[in-house]
């Protein structure tokens, strides 16, 4: 497996949009496309940023979901709607990773 540690810095009071926005409508599409969110975090300190893992098969499997996602109408149209006032999103980093043999979650 690869995972995908997202993190998304929002500009300054879109938190609420961002939280909607996933709630609503992008974890739906995420599974319409096989996409698989470990979990879920928002800044402890206070910092307009939330934290996600995903889980894909390999980085072929990734590109292709994300693409597909990427063009879907539906998400096209969302994403539209949710940033009329404004953009969301200000920067996205993302990190791949493979689990270490050691993981207690990987036995």
């Amino acid at each position: 497996m690869l995972y995908e540690l997202r993190i998304y810095h929002m500009h300054e009071g879109r938190m609420p949009a961002i939280h909607r926005r996933f709630a609503d409508v992008t974890l739906d599409l995420f599974t319409k496309h096989n996409m698989k969110v470990v979990d879920f975090w928002e800044d402890a300190e206070g910092d307009n940023r939330i934290y996600y893992v995903m889980e894909h098969p390999d980085m072929a499997a990734r590109t292709k979901h994300f693409a597909a996602f990427a063009n879907d109408p539906e998400w096209i149209k969302a994403k539209e709607a949710s940033e009329a006032d404004g953009p969301i999103v200000e920067k996205v980093e993302a990190f791949f990773m493979n689990r270490v043999p050691y993981s207690p979650a990987a036995d």
